[in-house]
């Protein structure tokens, strides 16, 4: 049990290094990731070993991830060899470049072990409620840092390592937008379903607010369209089964928090803050032509189907058809769904596509439960999620390791918020417990 304690706390403290680590984006950083997963598997193993039987978790959501891995190490496997450039005997694999798909196959399968641990260590209610709370304090006061670094040191991540367009502890702006579109999701979804306590509604609004202003101050165009879509799905979510006079406090609430956000960041940001957005889609950055580069994506899909250029080689497989000067170099499509057919052809599409469906499959369970808290934690961590999806179409923003790290745990909330526990709170009415606490309290007295 100590072991599967330490576990569950190496986990936040992993979520929350890799967001101020940069967002994990460099190798020394990302060689330190995988020690810390690689204890959480001994530590793991330790507890199989002294209790007799390993801890498992049985969730479907896992498989897309280490099929994932598998086949971009199939990708690497030579069959056969080709003569080029006077070089003989070039070992032939589907990957154009099998030193980078080695490296994308090792990460995905680190990623999907830890997503599995973390399936297992959400093994009770309790442990819910204490990620909810991590996820707001984290998210309040990461937000409320990058407002005060965006003024103090906006060029430079913690007045020490400078990038053109950083924003936070990310050194890309779209990163920071995707962290905060997850962080933000899991306090309102449960605020709009009713799932959160009287005296906790004012920080979880306040925190809300912090974060909603940040987002808007990174100016990122697509984070904002990913964070009205996650809170149009929360909203929906969360009042399809609730009366007239219930939805009007609810879209009430939501008014009442835009008016904060957008108040909130006039005043801090002034006018010039929403007019950030709109620099961004006008700069004139290679990267942010992403009409070009999906053009080019098609050609690469085209030209490596059925079985896609190999994981992690899209940098490589874009040079062919890059029309450009070349003097800027364009890694990523720009859009997940893109670059996963032009990375893994029809067999990535496939397993991206049963990854979605077991998602919406799990999001129904979730938010189907009778259990208020845990609906309210399906339904933030189902916005959270689709605000992700959003986003990836129009950047890759799952390609940076804290991003991903953060995505997972809304996945295992999700699969977690669909079970069970035995220290389930029986009754789902909060206010009505609040007010037996309040009884319980006056008779102590």
């Amino acid at each position: 049990m100590k072991a599967n304690s330490f576990n569950f706390v190496l986990i936040l403290a992993m979520v929350a290094f890799t967001a101020l680590a940069y967002g994990t984006v460099h190798q020394p950083v990302i060689a330190l990731f995988y020690v810390l997963v690689a204890v959480l598997v001994v530590s793991w193993a330790y507890q199989a070993m002294a209790a007799g039987s390993a801890a498992l978790d049985r969730s479907a959501l896992q498989l897309p991830l280490y099929l994932l891995a598998i086949y971009a190490f199939i990708q690497i496997v030579p069959f056969g060899s080709f003569s080029a450039a006077g070089l003989d005997n070039i070992p032939r694999t589907l990957s154009i470049s099998p030193f980078d798909t080695e490296l994308a196959g090792v990460h995905i399968a680190v990623a999907g072990i830890l997503f599995s641990m973390m399936l297992v260590s959400l093994d009770r209610a309790e442990r819910l409620r204490k990620v909810v709370t991590f996820l707001v304090l984290f998210g309040f006061a990461f937000a409320f840092f990058a407002i005060l670094q965006s003024f103090l040191s906006p060029t430079r991540i913690f007045g020490i390592y400078e990038r053109p367009s950083p924003f936070g502890t990310f050194v890309n702006r779209h990163n920071f937008a995707a962290y905060m579109e997850m962080t933000i999701a899991v306090p309102l979804g449960m605020l709009m379903a009713g799932s959160v306590e009287r005296d906790r509604k004012l920080l979880f609004i306040t925190a809300i607010g912090i974060m909603a202003v940040a987002l808007l101050l990174s100016g990122s165009r697509g984070g904002l369209i990913a964070l009205v879509a996650s809170v149009a799905l929360a909203a929906f979510l969360s009042t399809r089964r609730h009366g007239r006079k219930s939805k009007l406090i609810r879209f009430g609430l939501l008014a009442a928090i835009a008016a904060i956000v957008v108040g909130g960041t006039l005043l801090i940001g002034g006018e010039s803050s929403f007019t950030r957005i709109s620099d961004t889609a006008s700069s004139g950055d290679i990267s942010t032509n992403r009409t070009q580069i999906w053009d080019v994506t098609l050609k690469v899909i085209r030209e490596n189907m059925p079985f896609g250029a190999g994981i992690g080689a899209f940098g490589q497989a874009y040079t062919k058809f890059d029309e450009g000067s070349g003097l800027e170099r364009v890694e990523q499509a720009h859009n997940d769904y893109l670059q996963a057919a032009a990375d893994a052809g029809i067999v990535g599409l496939l397993i991206g596509g049963s990854f979605l469906w077991l998602l919406w499959r799990q999001g129904r369970i979730g938010i189907a439960s009778t259990n208020g808290f845990r609906r309210g934690v399906a339904i933030g961590a189902a916005a959270g999620i689709f605000a992700i999806l959003v986003h990836s179409l129009f950047d890759f923003v799952l390609h940076t390791t804290a991003v991903t790290v953060l995505f997972l745990l809304l996945v295992a909330l999700l699969a977690a918020a669909g079970k069970k526990f035995r220290d389930d709170v029986p009754d789902i009415d909060l206010g009505r417990r609040e007010r037996s606490r309040s009884n319980v309290r006056m008779m102590r007295r």
